[in-house]
């Protein structure tokens, strides 16, 4: 009988289906990293978010064969372990490609409109006391006629690319930093960096693109840009970003991930004042988790397993 171990059940809000084979399921809600080996003992099959799988946990663990990864990203996995064990390693793609184009859309539009600085004029009491009709205090910018470059593939970017031309807004993709050529369709890097009114970030995390956007391509920017980020925090350099915030290298930024989750307490990107600026939005990694899109990973999640144990993998990354 296969032994399954669910790590981070609480990170799934769905009706999860059972595998049709026999096994034994374990569930944990969460599971801190110095425990994962521990309750790891004995699994046929994990089933991992985000908690740490490093090369000592592999190696202490004989009986694994499969990792089932509850997301798309695996950076918080040893692949090359995995594969030197022969375990293999499927992750869920796809499942966020309408939910995560949303969030990015959502924040562009909230920062370009200004909606924040809008509220806090209301609870100034602004309009209550204007002597026209409306009020000026905030210029408003429209998404049309506007550029936005997207750094990363995938559906997740592709998903982004066509809500952003439905908006009427010109479409720059961008090669991979320092490569050696520039394939068909995007521009080098430096150039959408420099020419987008808006840059969304659509890359794994990886050795490549940990600080792709530091202080150098954060003053590359317009100093009217806006960043968004719904990828992983890593991707940014969090105190550069700080700075041009706070020194107005851009204009405003709509994150919805950190290098650090859940943050520490006293994390400079929560502090209260930066917070209730209302060019910074920063939302605690739920643009994934619309209902339709965590019953859809939960569906391919189980695919994944059932797949394995027929012995058809698919979405193997290792």
């Amino acid at each position: 009988m296969r032994r399954i171990v669910q790590l981070e059940g609480g990170s799934l809000i769905a009706e999860l289906r059972r595998p049709a084979f026999p096994h034994d399921w374990v569930e944990h809600d969460s599971t801190p990293a110095g425990q994962v080996i521990e309750r790891l003992r004995g699994a046929d099959i994990a089933i991992v978010n985000k908690a740490p799988l490093t090369a000592a946990a592999v190696d202490a663990l004989p009986d694994l064969k499969m990792v089932a990864v509850s997301a798309t990203g695996t950076n918080n996995i040893d692949l090359d372990a995995c594969r030197r064990r022969g375990i293999v390693v499927s992750n869920v793609r796809g499942y966020a490609e309408h939910t995560v184009p949303e969030h990015v859309i959502a924040l562009l539009l909230a920062l370009s409109r200004q909606l924040f600085a809008w509220r806090d004029s209301l609870l100034a009491g602004r309009w209550q006391a204007s002597t026209q009709f409306c009020l000026f205090d905030h210029p408003i910018r429209d998404l049309h006629g506007s550029t936005l470059g997207i750094v990363g593939g995938g559906s997740l970017g592709a998903g982004v690319a066509r809500l952003a031309e439905a908006f009427g807004m010109r479409v720059l993709r961008a090669e991979r930093r320092g490569a050696a050529a520039v394939r068909s369709g995007y521009l080098p890097f430096a150039d959408v960096l420099a020419e987008a009114d808006a840059i969304s970030l659509h890359c794994p995390l990886n050795a490549d693109t940990a600080g792709l956007i530091g202080e150098a391509e954060l003053r590359a920017m317009k100093r009217s840009a806006l960043l968004i980020n719904t990828a992983r925090g890593g991707i940014v350099d969090e105190a550069a970003l700080l700075r041009a915030l706070r020194e107005g290298w851009i204009a405003g930024a709509g994150f919805d991930v950190l290098a650090e989750e859940p943050p520490a307490p006293g994390h400079p990107l929560l502090d209260p004042a930066l917070l209730a600026q209302p060019n910074f939005i920063l939302t605690p990694h739920v643009a994934w988790s619309s209902r339709p899109a965590m019953q859809a990973l939960a569906d391919r999640l189980i695919d994944n397993i059932e797949a394995y144990v027929r012995g058809e993998p698919i979405n193997r990354v290792a």
